[in-house]
């Protein structure tokens, strides 16, 4: 999967007018939404009713240092939406991990049924 924007830049907050104090998905966030949605389609995803594990490996574009957490929202909130799942609420177990920096960035993410008893 493409690499996600930032955290910082997925979202925007209005200040002004009926949107004022909202927040809503920026273009960036847009953008990368539908590059996921699309992939998913591609890809022939098949959406997950129960419970699920997902494993992430981040590979970031750049040696820059970076926190593994701020990749997660966007990236969920697109498989979301690119249909992997009903919602993220059923995720019940996440794996991310740290990969080799790759130019442009890239996220592998394996998505399967969530086993009780996984450590």
């Amino acid at each position: 999967m493409p690499y996600p924007p930032s955290a910082n830049t997925y979202w925007r907050s209005p200040n002004k007018g009926a949107l004022a104090g909202r927040h809503l998905l920026s273009e960036k966030g847009r953008r990368y939404r539908a590059e996921v949605q699309a992939l998913c389609v591609v890809e022939r995803v098949r959406r997950m009713t129960g419970r699920v594990t997902v494993e992430m490996l981040v590979c970031p574009p750049d040696r820059r240092r970076r926190d593994l957490d701020n990749v997660l929202k966007a990236t969920l909130d697109s498989l979301t939406h690119g249909g992997a799942w009903d919602d993220d609420s059923q995720i019940d177990r996440l794996v991310v991990s740290r990969g080799d920096v790759v130019p442009g960035g890239r996220l592998l993410v394996r998505v399967k049924e969530f086993e009780r008893g996984q450590a």
